[in-house]
């Protein structure tokens, strides 16, 4: 989203500003050679920053940042001169053209009244998804059972994280508790990359004793490394349901999980104390593991997820239709959470600054990939599967991936954008453009990216000197990856 005048003026292509290492790219790098020198820099494992880095001006480059914010790697004419079809398929970053359903002859359905129910509106072809299934199945990802891997260690984590948030006062813990009881967990993708991850990179399989359930108190120093790792699996699991609860009553919800909102049933006061609460206990549960840098990654977390709802809500008319914004914002808000969860895991679990950076990675595009279906499924999903109403993105004013896209071959969206789908029939005609455009396909092309990248990762990591555990979990670690681009919910 170029600021400045808009109408006659040659807007970007979806090539152009697709930066699918991190999302973003610099006006001076909208270009397929710009790409191609990107794409080389991603297999030399740079890792993205979720800063737009302008190079200076004559520079033919993109300067990427290490984890500790230090300049990592100029990608310049060297780079650059790697043709994309030379490189291996593994680490291509750019997929090629798929179809991947008859997306623009979706069947439609009469909106009953635009200002109505949250999930009304228009109607998606279903075979979007079978189409893509259909694509992924090529790319010969096995089928790996993760409840056999870790369904033990994981249901141990759920029972700590409801013994952990009992409170004191009994409408507090019955809120804070709410989405982790048994079967309203949700899908727990953080906990299980990051307990997965922690396997994979382990020279062993851990012990019986250290898979079951731990009922110390939450503010205890755990000597094992596993069961500091599992501390991270918990405490992320914590900041991201207190987000939920604080989303929630920012936007208004009544559903989630399939389930009543916690703010409809204990008040917008409560579900706001409830999320402070879990982010107080999940702090103390950090300080706990007594160390810094993991302590800092974490802590960056809570900032981040501040910094993504304000860049939300408080966006500019021109950020308001950017492709980058929106990317930086999605990293903000979904993919930090999991990548610096991930890096905290390796770090605790021993391992040296590039194995972390790898983990890192792998958590920044499996949570990129994650948050771009979760936009598409806005609009191509089923409510009942969802929990959620669909659209319920554009009836909150926000415009997310699809659209963005979409407006860049209908550039009757942006006015829509710039007020927020407020305007009678907004969100039923915003749906209907998006429908005719490539919105849909375009964002899963980028979230296809992204899960090929997180896949590069883990076949990066070092070797498991024969551990079939270890072996084991690194497919789970794929498959987990790949199955994001054809979940229902």
């Amino acid at each position: 989203g170029a600021g400045g005048a808009r109408g006659t003026q040659a807007r970007p292509t979806h090539a152009g500003r697709m930066h699918a290492c991190a999302g973003m790219l610099s006006p001076a790098l909208r270009s397929a050679r710009g790409l191609t020198g990107l794409m080389a820099a991603a297999t030399r494992g740079c890792v993205p920053d979720p800063a737009v880095l302008a190079p200076a001006q004559g520079q033919q480059g993109l300067l990427l940042r290490d984890l500790s914010g230090n300049v990592a790697r100029d990608c310049g004419d060297a780079a650059m001169a790697v043709p994309a079809e030379k490189m291996p398929p593994s680490q291509r970053l750019l997929s090629r053209t798929r179809v991947l359903g008859s997306f623009a002859g979706a069947s439609t359905s009469a909106n009953q009244g635009d200002g109505g129910g949250r999930g009304g509106g228009w109607s998606f072809s279903r075979t979007f998804h079978s189409a893509l299934e259909d694509s992924v199945g090529q790319n010969h990802i096995p089928h790996v059972d993760l409840n056999t891997l870790i369904g033990a260690e994981l249901n141990g984590i759920s029972e700590r994280i409801r013994h952990i948030v009992e409170a004191e006062v009994p409408k507090l813990a019955r809120a804070a508790e709410y989405f982790f009881r048994s079967g309203s967990e949700g899908k727990r993708i953080r906990s299980s990359a990051l307990l997965l991850l922690a396997s994979s990179l382990a020279p062993s399989v851990p012990s019986p004793d250290l898979v079951t359930p731990d009922f110390s108190p939450y503010n205890s120093y755990p000597s094992e490394p596993r069961r500091q790792q599992q501390r991270i699996a918990e405490i992320t699991e914590m900041i991201h349901v207190a987000t939920l609860l604080h989303d929630d009553v920012l936007d208004g919800s009544e559903k989630r999980r399939g389930m009543q909102a916690v703010n409809v049933i204990f008040g917008n006061k409560t579900a706001i104390l409830a999320g402070d609460f879990l982010l107080a206990r999940a702090s103390v549960a950090l300080a706990a593991l007594r160390n810094t840098e993991v302590v800092e990654l974490l802590a960056t977390v809570i900032e981040h997820l501040v910094t993504g709802e304000l860049m939300q809500s408080t966006c500019s008319t021109d950020e308001r239709t950017s492709l980058d914004h929106y990317y930086r914002k999605t990293y903000m808000k979904t993919a930090s959470l999991i990548s610096n969860g991930a890096q905290a895991v390796a770090l605790l679990g021993g391992h040296g600054r590039e194995v972390a950076k790898l983990a890192h990675a792998y958590g920044y595009h499996l949570g990129m990939a994650f948050q771009l279906v979760d936009d598409v499924l806005d609009f191509v999903g089923s409510s009942s599967i969802l929990g959620k109403p669909t659209l319920s993105d554009l009836h909150s004013g926000i415009a997310t991936a699809p659209v963005l896209f979409a407006s860049e071959e209908h550039l009757e969206l942006i006015p829509l954008i710039n007020r927020k789908f407020n305007g009678k029939n907004d969100v039923t005609l915003a749906a209907r453009l998006v429908n005719d455009s490539e919105g849909v396909k375009k964002t899963m092309e980028v979230a296809e990216n992204h899960t090929r990248l997180a896949i590069k990762a883990v076949d990066d990591f070092p070797d498991s000197q024969g551990n079939k555990n270890a072996m084991m979990c690194r497919d789970a670690l794929r498959y987990l990856a790949q199955s994001v681009l054809t979940r229902q919910k």
